[in-house]
């Protein structure tokens, strides 16, 4: 299997497992720049150079030696679950992507059809209930994830604990886990762990969106989208991220971490 979603700088300063909706745009760009002395013109995640990925055939044995003999610092980033999963919502399912087209072409006709979700008109402002069409969604997710139909699983509304599991799996250990809304402490633990051939200054750094702008913003508080059901299939789905990364399953509102992670329990947790 190897190490899917695995980037790694050319200098083989990092190594970062991608949680997809987890600021893996802004971690991308900066070790791009961290190499480089200059950002990736573009969506990092198109970058076909200047990064080692999994994703690219020449990339694999370069990863595959450092992860396995644990050459360079490993890191990843997770996110509190009702944020990321709402995050996804407005971006994949209502959102129009960079191309100009709605995500994975016939999704969102297939989550009208058998769901009763409505995703709106970006022409007319995106007008429709979005607390009931993105309770519908999180039915749809959980399908996805429990039985694998009507599609399989999406990476985007994956448990991240899923995502982080394949690099332990497969031979590798993280050196840090940080939290998206702790973002610039994570991070900057990251670099001073490192060499890097350019100095990076996270204050400077802007935050790399890529869905930005994509669909509809947020109209309510987090905790009005999930109602007893809604938290049900939360727990259901992503039990393991609340009580692996820390955060508070019984409060949506309270987006902050409870406590520190412990490395050692996510490694022996998800190694199995």
């Amino acid at each position: 299997m190897g190490f899917p979603g695995t980037w790694m700088t050319e200098s083989e300063s990092m190594v970062y497992r991608v949680v997809p909706k987890c600021a893996c745009s802004t971690i991308g760009q900066i070790m791009f720049y961290s190499d480089h002395g200059t950002f990736f013109d573009g969506d990092i995640h198109d970058a076909q150079a200047g990064l080692h990925k999994w994703a690219m055939d020449d990339s694999q044995p370069l990863i595959t030696d450092n992860v396995k003999s644990h050459r360079s610092y490993a890191f990843t980033c997770v996110r509190n679950p009702y944020t990321r999963i709402l995050s996804s919502f407005f971006d994949k399912i209502c959102g129009i992507q960079r191309n100009g087209k709605r995500y994975r072409g016939n999704l969102v006709p297939l989550l009208i059809q058998k769901y009763g979700i409505e995703v709106g008109d970006p022409e007319t402002g995106f007008e429709f209930d979005q607390i009931k069409s993105f309770r519908r969604f999180l039915l749809f997710a959980r399908d996805t994830i429990r039985w694998r139909r009507p599609m399989e699983p999406d990476i985007h509304w994956s448990a991240m604990s899923g995502h982080i599991s394949t690099f332990i799996h497969n031979g590798g250990t993280y050196d840090q886990i940080f939290w998206t809304e702790q973002f610039n402490d994570g991070m900057a633990e990251v670099l001073s762990q490192i060499e890097t051939r350019h100095p990076v200054d996270l204050a400077a750094i802007p935050r790399f969106n890529e869905s930005e702008g994509h669909g509809p913003k947020r109209l309510h508080k987090v905790s009005d989208y999930f109602d007893d059901l809604s938290m049900h299939l939360m727990w259901e789905i992503y039990k393991k991220d609340f009580q692996l990364f820390r955060y508070d399953f019984d409060n949506p509102d309270n987006k902050m971490p409870l406590s520190d992670i412990d490395l050692r329990e996510v490694h022996a947790k998800l190694g199995d």
